[in-house]
C-alpha cells in the first residue's frame, strides 16, 4: 500500500468548487511535486491532508491512518513547512527552534543537542544567537524548514519553501532535501515554479482551478502532450530570409521565437525532419553555428495542456 492515498477528495467554500474529485499517491521514500498556478487549489489540499480543514468528501490515508480518524497520529508523522514564515523575528535563530521544539514535546539535553544538530545541518550555527530579523530570505527559509524537522518527521511538506530567497539559497535548500531524503525522508514539494519540480521530484501532480490536469511520472507528464521536442539554431545572425524559410516548412514546426542570434523551435518529432530544416537554411544568408534537439519541458507542458502560463 501506499504511503501516502489522496482518494476522491472535493471541497467547496461558498458553493465555489475549490477542488475537484483529486486522486494521487505518495510512496514512502518518494519526492513527490504538485504543482499548479496560484488558485489552483494547492493550499487548500495541504490543509485537508493535514487536518486543518475537512473535506466535503473523500478521503485522506498517510501511513495506514486514516485522518478523520486519527489526525493526532497522524501529526506526529508529519513536518509542514508553511509558505508564510512561522518565526519570531526578536528572538534569535536558537531560541525559535528551543521554542517549536518545546510545542513538539522536546525538552532538556535532547532538544539543546536537536537545535545545535539542525543549526549546523542548516548552516546557521554562526547566526544562532542572532535576531532573526537579521536574517537574510534564504537564511529565514532555512530556519524555517529546520523548525518542522525538530520532531524528526518520516513525511515533510513545504508549501512554495523558496519564495524570495537567491538562486544560491535555493540550490542550498534543494540538496539539504535531497539529503533529506536519502536519509529515508518522503518528502511532498509544492511549487508554482515548474523548474524546480522537475529539479526534485520524481513525480508530480499538476492542478489547475481545483482539478487535476496531469499526473505521474516526469516522463509519462511530458507524453501527454504530442511527442514534442525543441529544436535551438545558432545563426551568425537572424535574418527575415531564414524566418520566412522556416515558416515556410510544412515540417512539424508549431511554434517559432527568436532570441538574437538563436531560434528556438518547438516541434511535432513525428513529423520533423531536422533534414528538411538544414536544407532549408542552408540557401538562406545565415550561417549555422550549432544545432540541437532537447525535450521539452515541464513547464512547456503545462502550457500545452492548459492554454496558460504558471505565473498566471
Amino acid at each position: 500500500m501506499s504511503y501516502v492515498t489522496v482518494k476522491d477528495i472535493n471541497k467547496q467554500f461558498q458553493q465555489k468548487s475549490v477542488l475537484n474529485n483529486v486522486n494521487f499517491t505518495i510512496e514512502k521514500g518518494e519526492r513527490f511535486g504538485l504543482i499548479g498556478p496560484n488558485g489552483a487549489g494547492k493550499s487548500t489540499l495541504i490543509d485537508i491532508m493535514t487536518g486543518l480543514i475537512v473535506a466535503d468528501s473523500g478521503e485522506v490515508i498517510i501511513d495506514d491512518i486514516n485522518i478523520k480518524k486519527d489526525i493526532l497520529a497522524v501529526r506526529k508523522k508529519l513536518g509542514v513547512v508553511p509558505q508564510d514564515l512561522a518565526l519570531m523575528e526578536e528572538l534569535n535563530g536558537y531560541d525559535n527552534l528551543i521554542y517549536f521544539g518545546g510545542m513538539y514535546g522536546l525538552s532538556g539535553k535532547e532538544l539543546q543537542s536537536r537545535v545545535d544538530e539542525l543549526l549546523k545541518t542548516i548552516g546557521l550555527t554562526a547566526h544562532a544567537k542572532k535576531k532573526v530579523k537579521t536574517y537574510s530570505g534564504g537564511m529565514k527559509r532555512r530556519l524555517n524548514i529546520a523548525a518542522a524537522l525538530l520532531h524528526r518527521p518520516e513525511f515533510l511538506i513545504l508549501d512554495e519553501p523558496t519564495v524570495g530567497v537567491d538562486p544560491q539559497s535555493r540550490q542550498y535548500i534543494f540538496d539539504f532535501l535531497k539529503d533529506l531524503n536519502e536519509s529515508g525522508t518522503t518528502i511532498l514539494y509544492i511549487s508554482h515554479y515548474m523548474e524546480e519540480i522537475e529539479a526534485l521530484c520524481d513525480r508530480l501532480l499538476i492542478l489547475d482551478s481545483g482539478s487535476e490536469v496531469a499526473y505521474g511520472t516526469k516522463a509519462e507528464v511530458k507524453s501527454l502532450v504530442r511527442q514534442s521536442n525543441k529544436v535551438k539554431i545558432e545563426l551568425d545572425y537572424v535574418s527575415e530570409e531564414v524566418l520566412a524559410a522556416i515558416q515556410a516548412l510544412d515540417n512539424g514546426i508549431s511554434e517559432v521565437t527568436r532570441d538574437f542570434n538563436h531560434i528556438h523551435l518547438l516541434v511535432d518529432s513525428s513529423a520533423f525532419s531536422m533534414m528538411r530544416l538544414i536544407q532549408a537554411l542552408e540557401v538562406t544568408d545565415s550561417v549555422i553555428k550549432s544545432l540541437s534537439l532537447e525535450d521539452i519541458s515541464l513547464e512547456e507542458t503545462f502550457l500545452q495542456l492548459t492554454g496558460k502560463s504558471l505565473r498566471e
